[in-house]
């Protein structure tokens, strides 16, 4: 069939080339010429053959079968390989294709040259294997006028009005929209300059709101592409910032700092994950994989990294099937660097100057991750780390070696200058008791894993940790954030009572998991878990949890362009309702605002976003996201085991508005049954309005996350204000009791799925107030289940009585400490 029938613009109107388009009946791309396979996309969808006289021919099967991230294609070449008429290239699954693309039609396409004419044979109809499709000839050479490389260079000098500036999400758009371009386009800042394609290249150059930048390309078609840029940014993106902000300087976020300390023998870091620990001190220096700097010849090194990032790229998206939270973020930054062309480009521009495809690798990833560790950018840092990551498992994929499985002994204290997330997530905790790093932050890749796997860790404690000594007592408190080196006979004694205490209570609670909780008097209190994934709800289930009292289901609407949709939302709910097999699952409608931004959901930046539009103030605003999410839960089975919870709700009025979407939604679906609508108590507001709100809310759950930093006025993003957020203070306590006097009056029950939830602290001052169902993260919820355990009703009322007594939060946890003794 003519291009013009291809399902897709970019083919369809030929901005890539001229050619014909074929509409497979068999699964079996052949060779169309006798050439060299010059490019395989690692997903092995597509192949590009050089034929005689540097001409490019492009296979490309199917449409937008990146997506099936190479399930069902089976390359038989690789990149080097010479191949002749009629070979088999790549061998497919045509029913998977035909299941999982938009279109199995497949262009055959010259790649665009100036000079280069096409004469088709066969514009439809049946054709075979062998038969000739177009015939390719160079015409006679055009005299130009010289008017630079490609034309005249045009440029725009463009103010940024991204709010967060363009950092991944964005320049992964930019790159998009400048597909149909054959232009090289570059973005500058002051005197740095990047390839506008590349997302990697334009993060080093650390854009920020209201910087300057110079979008610059040559041609008629660059000059277009100029325009497209300089409107995509020029819109915000979906990230605009408030005009009244725009014009203020973008503060560059402050490095963790460790509190000083004078004590010897006392090396103070910040706090990345909690616990306490003691152990040998042991250093970990993983030694650099070995390779040949030296290359074998163009071709051949060409093949080797083409096949190393297919084979890396095969790996990540067999990880990426069963990962979630933190890790599943990490896999997605490095799928998305394997396919960045200023890398690429930088690493062909090696292989050309006579370097092995290994050093090609490292030679285009290290500057790079130089510059965004020294950006100033946290967040940028974090990404300085992916790809020092990513770069070790594609050379090791070059290489053909392995990383020995890291091993310590058991009781170590695992030391580093820095560690990579990979290397977090291989620690085995039964072997390493903690880790300390001499750089790092405490938002890190690094620090949430190890929060995840429930291993203390103190970062950023600055080249005073390399002067400790290699076997040496340490122990680890990540509480004070303090590492005590050397400790005497009653510091270790001390520090051995506490951690001898948590681990027989751990072992009490896991043993007796399983069983429903009740306080010692008999009184029923539930304990579910906080999920994020399928996976989460297992592990769930197997510590003892009761059920979910939080879904967090911003997993399925972030880092992607368009919305989830139904369907897929229904699969993900139905997922986890299985695996909790029957228990209660409490679903909360999505929770996103201007902080966290959606590209798909335009929601302007905000001077303060946590004041702003989010929660359910962002599904009123965007009535089909509301509706999909509600429609979707509806189709959870057995009906009435998900529960439906509302973020952020400040007064009745969005209740009732989401009430009748609900029921509306019912009666199209023909839903008989009862479906528990409730509410989160994130606000002063709802709290001190919980009598009324609890006559129409089927329930009321604390976050006492976001409660207490708006019953506080302190921003838990800010770091010097964050010191003094805490769930315990008086102030907070107080609005809980009201919540539980409220939903009271009513008979509704009430719960805490916030933080205060899984500190064993609170528990017993949350029950005494009135809570009676506790939703904890998965890995304390024995322990939770233990202290209730050894508690009365009446023992936690008239400590909860003393709590609100209390004139600080210090005195709470003062109290808290003694009572649990």
């Amino acid at each position: 069939m003519p291009l013009e029938e291809v399902p897709d613009p970019v083919f369809a109107q030929r901005m890539l080339g001229d050619g014909v388009a074929i509409d497979p009946v068999e699964g079996c791309l052949y060779a169309p010429c006798d050439g060299e396979v010059s490019v395989l996309q690692p997903t092995g969808h597509a192949i590009t053959l050089r034929a005689g006289d540097a001409i490019e021919v492009l296979m490309h099967i199917g449409i937008d079968t990146v997506q099936l991230a190479g399930k069902g294609f089976e390359p038989e070449v690789k990149v080097g390989d010479r191949v002749r008429r009629g070979d088999v290239l790549i061998r497919f699954d045509l029913d998977a294709v035909v299941c999982g693309a938009p279109s199995v039609v497949t262009p055959v396409l010259v790649i665009r040259q100036d000079g280069v004419e096409l004469s088709p044979s066969h514009l439809s109809g049946m054709v075979s294997p062998g038969d000739v499709l177009f015939t390719v000839a160079r015409a006679a050479p055009e005299i130009k006028a010289a008017a630079g490389p490609e034309g005249p260079l045009f440029s725009r000098d463009v103010v940024v009005p991204l709010a967060h500036g363009i950092h991944a999400r964005p320049a992964a758009k930019l790159r998009e929209a400048l597909v149909p371009f054959d232009a090289k386009v570059t973005i500058a800042k002051g005197e740095r300059s990047a390839d506008a394609r590349s997302p990697v290249g334009l993060m080093t150059l650390a854009i920020k709101l209201g910087d300057t930048i110079r979008i610059e390309a040559y041609g008629p078609i660059g000059a277009k592409a100029v325009e497209t840029l300089a409107a995509m940014i020029e819109s915000g993106m979906g990230e605009k910032a408030d005009p009244a902000t725009a014009s203020r300087p973008v503060p560059t976020p402050a490095a963790p700092i460790a509190i000083a300390t004078d004590e010897p023998g006392l090396l103070a870091g910040v706090s990345a994950a909690p616990g306490l620990a003691i152990g040998a001190a042991r250093f970990f220096r993983l030694p650099e994989i070995e390779i040949d700097p030296i290359g074998k010849g163009d071709g051949v090194e060409r093949a080797s990294l083409m096949d190393g990032l297919a084979k890396v790229s095969r790996a990540i998206e067999g990880e990426l099937a069963h990962a979630s939270g933190p890790m599943r973020s990490i896999l997605s930054a490095h799928r998305a660097m394997l396919d960045d062309p200023e890398l690429l480009a930088a690493a062909s521009d090696a292989i050309g100057q006579g370097a092995s495809a290994a050093q090609a690798w490292r030679e285009a990833l290290r500057p790079q991750a130089d510059l965004l560790r020294t950006s100033g950018d946290p967040h940028l840092a974090e990404r300085a780390d992916d790809m020092v990551d990513l770069e070790r498992r594609v050379v090791a994929a070059i290489a053909g070696v392995g990383d020995a499985p890291l091993a310590f002994p058991v009781g170590t204290i695992l030391l580093a200058d820095d560690l990579l997330p990979s290397q977090v997530s291989a620690i085995d905790p039964a072997q390493v008791r903690g880790f300390c790093t001499v750089g790092g932050g405490p938002t890190s890749h690094v620090a949430i894993l190890a929060a995840s796997l429930g291993i203390p860790a103190l970062v950023a404690m600055g080249p005073a940790l390399r002067g400790v000594r290699e076997g040496e007592t340490v122990i680890l408190d990540s509480g004070a954030g303090t590492l005590r080196v050397a400790p005497n006979d009653a510091q270790r004694a001390e520090a051995q009572a506490r951690v001898d205490a948590r681990a027989a209570a751990l072992a009490a609670a896991r043993s007796a998991a399983s069983a429903a909780c009740h306080l010692a008097d008999g009184t029923r209190i539930e304990v579910f878990a906080n999920l994020g994934s399928a996976s989460d709800a297992v592990r769930a289930v197997a510590t003892g949890a009761e059920g979910s009292g939080l879904l967090r289901t911003e997993f399925l609407f972030l880092d992607r362009d368009t919305a989830p949709s139904v369907a897929e939302q229904t699969a993900e709910y139905q997922a986890i309702a299985d695996a909790l097999d029957g228990r209660p699952l409490i679903i909360r409608l999505l929770d996103i605002g201007g902080d966290k931004p959606a590209p798909y959901l335009p929601i302007g930046a905000e001077e303060n976003p946590a004041l702003g539009l989010r929660g359910i103030r962002v599904g009123l605003a965007h009535p089909k996201i509301l509706e999909d999410q509600l429609r979707a839960i509806l189709g959870v089975r057995p009906i009435g085991q998900a529960r439906i919870m509302l973020p952020m709700i400040a007064s009745i009025g969005e209740l009732r508005a989401v009430r009748a979407v609900l029921d509306r939604l019912r009666a199209e679906l023909g839903i008989e049954e009862r479906v528990e609508l409730g509410i989160m108590v994130e606000t002063p507001a709802a709290a001190a309005t919980a009598d009324l709100l609890a006559t129409e809310a089927d329930f009321l759950s604390i976050g006492t996350n976001d409660l207490t930093q708006y019953a506080l006025a302190m921003d838990r993003g800010n770091p010097a204000v964050a010191s003094g957020i805490d769930g315990l203070h008086p102030a907070v306590l107080r609005l809980i009791a009201d919540t539980c006097r409220g939903a009271a009056t009513q008979n509704r029950w009430v719960g805490v799925c916030g933080g205060l939830a899984s500190d064993p602290l609170a528990v017993p001052i949350l029950i005494g107030l009135g809570v009676t169902e506790l939703s904890a993260t998965v890995a304390v919820v024995p322990e939770v289940k233990a202290v209730l355990a050894g508690l009365t009703l009446e023992r936690a009322r008239a400590h909860a009585a003393a709590a609100l007594a209390c004139a600080t939060a210090a005195d709470v946890r003062r109290l808290a400490r003694e009572f649990t003794a």
